[in-house]
């Protein structure tokens, strides 16, 4: 890729996360914003990967930044940080910023110890994946158990969950 093209990238990116609510924005909609204002295809595998770089900087930045200020430390899941995980202490954001995995991906939650709730770009598509890790090398790395579900396919499951509780308050009634 060009100097030229890269530099105009990057500006535009920094603009727009500069400009962005950070606790409802995507790696995958930075780039997608980015492409529609400078009528470049970024989703190609080098362009996609130097956006991820610009976003990833920026996010260090901001991260050194809020380390200077007072603030508490606040994180979007539950558990507790172990002693002496600097992966999992270098990945956490203050402010209520978020979490991302060793793959890049949002880490909305985390359901158990195991299994987790991630935001994913995956071939321009989002994906909402709820799956099982492992830890290999120090690095916590996904299984083949568990589900990615398109935001079409979120919508319909996000809406059927009234349905999906009342059908288990009525099987917890019948057991009990």
């Amino acid at each position: 890729m060009e100097p030229e093209t890269q530099e105009k990238i990057e500006e535009t990116v920094l603009e727009i996360l500069r400009s962005s609510n950070m606790d409802e924005t995507t790696e995958s909609k930075i780039r997608k914003m980015a492409s529609d204002r400078l009528g470049i295809d970024l989703s190609q595998p080098d362009r996609k990967q130097f956006v991820r770089k610009v976003v990833n900087a920026y996010l260090e930045e901001e991260k050194a930044k809020a380390e200077t200020e007072p603030a508490e430390e606040i994180t979007i899941t539950e558990q507790p940080e172990e002693e002496g995980d600097e992966e999992e202490g270098r990945k956490r954001k203050r402010g209520g910023a978020k979490e991302f995995d060793d793959e890049g991906d949002l880490i909305v939650c985390k359901l158990s110890e195991r299994r987790r709730v991630t935001i994913q770009d995956f071939r321009g598509k989002t994906l909402v994946s709820i799956r099982e890790y492992y830890r290999r090398d120090g690095k916590e790395l996904p299984t083949s158990k568990g589900i990615s579900l398109t935001t079409d396919q979120w919508s319909s499951f996000k809406k059927n969950v009234p349905a999906i509780e009342k059908a288990i308050r009525k099987m917890d009634s019948r057991l009990n």
